[in-house]
């Protein structure tokens, strides 16, 4: 068996236990296409999935985005679920607009499940996941989990394809979540900001998510310490930090 990407390793998730108990319906797969786009309604089941899941979180989350779909994050998905290969795909085929970076959950399976079914697994493992400290074993795998509730990942694509020549699994599902979360750093076990629900977007608030993010990314991770000393004016932070400098009320 393939061993499962460690988590520190790498931005992405990948779990090779449970596999055979995942994911989407027949109807949507068509052995003669290879690959299919989601319907909306699976598009919904998706969004609806996740944003309910993002509100459940312990400890509740101050600054949790709210999610919604994006085509070409699902465009994305498509072409590499279509490719067939156990694996993730490379950061270059994970890129939307603007050039934004994505991250991405796999998970493959011998027969179709339903969606719904599969991101309850992925989030699920927080029963593993101990917040601000990381995994309460080693060997525990929690990166589904904490890119599922990644505060800053507020777009998803996702797609199914049927591999009928694969020898392990038949059914291989992708999720782009954008931007991407597990990002390595200080704070990698904390995806979000522990607080009231919605504490940080008072304004901006739908049942316990914010509905206010930030469209520019930081490309520096220490802007608001480089704020501290200089001023937005300075052409480097002009460039490297346009999420700290462009959005002020905005969660970045």
């Amino acid at each position: 068996m393939i061993p499962p990407c460690h988590a520190l390793e790498t931005p992405d998730t990948l779990d090779w236990g449970w596999l055979q108990t995942l994911f989407s319906s027949p109807w949507l797969i068509s052995p003669s296409l290879g690959s299919t786009s989601l319907a909306r309604q699976r598009q919904e089941e998706i969004v609806n999935k996740h944003n309910d899941l993002r509100r459940m979180v312990e400890p509740t989350a101050s600054n949790m985005l709210r999610m919604k779909w994006n085509a070409t994050a699902a465009k994305n998905a498509e072409s590499w679920a279509n490719d067939c290969i156990l694996g993730h795909s490379p950061k270059t085929r994970r890129q939307i607009e603007n050039g934004l970076q994505c991250g991405e959950n796999l998970y493959y399976a011998s027969v179709p499940k339903s969606w719904s079914s599969g991101i309850q697994g992925w989030f699920d493992e927080r029963s593993d996941f101990i917040f601000g400290k990381g995994p309460d074993e080693d060997t525990a795998i929690i990166g589904h989990y904490t890119q599922m509730v990644w505060y800053k990942s507020y777009e998803i694509g996702c797609a199914v394809a049927y591999c009928p020549k694969s020898a392990l699994y038949k059914f291989f599902y992708v999720c782009h979540y954008c931007p991407a979360g597990n990002l390595l750093g200080s704070s990698f076990y904390s995806p979000y900001t522990p607080g009231n629900p919605c504490g940080d977007c008072p304004d901006a608030c739908d049942n316990g998510l914010c509905t206010n993010p930030c469209a520019y990314e930081d490309e520096y991770m220490n802007c608001r310490k480089l704020l501290q000393t200089y001023s937005c004016q300075h052409k480097t932070l002009q460039e490297g930090c346009k999420g700290s400098c462009q959005c002020t009320n905005e969660i970045q």
